[in-house]
């Protein structure tokens, strides 16, 4: 096996470097990243693949200069990411790169008939009906590295047929701010918000994971990824993080995939399917567990679990927009422009203001993206 991966100096794709480094008959022929020199020519004279790529065209020039004594290859700019999921020197494609860049590189892997393991929400969320077109062309390739879109996946190993589905299970820790009422975020601030209490994350996906946000769109992922309407996908809050997700048949089972909160075990698998390798240190006791909980999320409070639902529900541009306003006001939070209550209200008012597109080419997917961020700006930073 041969990987390129996508997002290499990530909280993803750091980790996938550490499977790598357990199993080393797994190779790794391109490593791609953005700005970060150091790390990726710390990981290029490790794993020792024939391409490193950075987006950023500074960092690329800046890494030909640190790896001259070495044979391989540097590329740069956005091009070099869509190469490196294309180029014939791997047969698997972990897509771990941050928002809309995950697209194209998704569709270039999908269309050389590569193994996509999918950690980017935002391809599957923003384009899942072009996604889902690719897949019909050229075949179902994508695995999901998520915790729990992985466990749904592997809850879904015995099905006979997706009509056996009752419904979708997802279970979320409930983020750091579980239990508060709205007039208890409204000082919230961003230190605060960079907390997780089981999952060690990004700083996005973190605060996404606090206002339930990062819930929404992976109902919106599951959607496409299983093939199943949103309105049969729930999310209950289960804070031990151990059950990562389950389906619920037809019959009234319920299969679930449980483990440690580690995201190794996910990479992994999306890797070696059908498969299953050994893996060190994160052993699952359930007798550390004086009990497992479930419980209703808290929709009046962190109702954006229902915007995603209304953008699941409704297709089209919507689900874009829901990302791209999110995307927009997590940032502006970040740097003190807004308060922590607006991130959702931010997207709210924006997929109000959006004229929905039904079937989306990709330019729309675009577009709406990019409008909904200069949106939220205006409507917060110019007010």
């Amino acid at each position: 096996m041969k990987l390129s991966i996508l997002g290499s100096t990530g909280s993803i794709g750091t980790q996938t470097l550490e499977v790598v480094r357990a199993y080393p008959e797994i190779g790794v022929h391109a490593i791609v990243g953005n700005r970060n020199a150091g790390l990726l020519e710390a990981q290029a004279r490790e794993f020792k693949p024939e391409y490193v790529c950075a987006a950023d065209c500074d960092t690329a020039a800046e890494l030909k200069s640190r790896l001259a004594d070495t044979d391989i290859k540097v590329l740069g700019g956005d091009e070099s990411v869509e190469f490196a999921a294309a180029s014939p020197g791997s047969d698997t494609v972990v897509v771990a790169v941050v928002g809309m860049a995950g697209i194209k590189p998704t569709l270039s892997a999908i269309k050389e008939k590569k193994r996509v393991a999918l950690a980017n929400k935002e391809t599957l969320v923003a384009a899942g009906n072009i996604i889902k077109k690719y897949e019909e062309e050229y075949g179902k390739r994508i695995i999901p590295v998520d915790s729990e879109h992985s466990a749904i996946f592997q809850s879904m190993l015995g099905m006979n047929d997706k009509r056996e589905i009752k419904r979708i299970i997802l279970t979320a820790s409930g983020g750091t701010f579980y239990g508060k009422k709205p007039h208890e975020l409204k000082d919230i601030t961003p230190e605060q918000a960079l907390h997780n209490p089981n999952w060690d994350m990004g700083a996005k996906v973190t605060i996404d994971s606090s206002t339930l946000v990062n819930k929404g769109l992976e109902m919106i992922e599951a959607k496409w990824l299983f093939d199943v309407d949103i309105d049969r996908i729930k999310v209950l809050i289960h804070r031990q993080s151990v059950l990562h997700s389950a389906v619920e048949f037809t019959d009234n089972a319920v299969i679930a995939q449980l483990g440690a909160p580690d995201m190794r075990l996910p990479i992994q698998f999306a890797l070696t399917y059908p498969a299953r390798r050994p893996m060190s240190g994160n052993e699952l006791d359930l007798t550390k567990y004086a009990g497992l909980t479930f419980e209703e999320p808290d929709i009046e409070t962190f109702y954006a679990l229902e915007l995603a639902k209304r953008a699941g529900r409704e297709g089209g541009t919507l689900a874009a927009v829901f990302n791209g306003a999110d995307e927009a006001a997590v940032e502006l939070f970040r740097k003190g422009r807004i308060r922590y209550p607006e991130i959702t209200e931010a997207i709210a008012r924006a997929m109000e203001e959006h004229k929905n597109i039904v079937d989306p080419t990709l330019d729309d997917i675009y577009n709406a993206d990019r409008e909904a961020k200069e949106l939220v700006t205006k409507m917060y930073v110019n007010k």
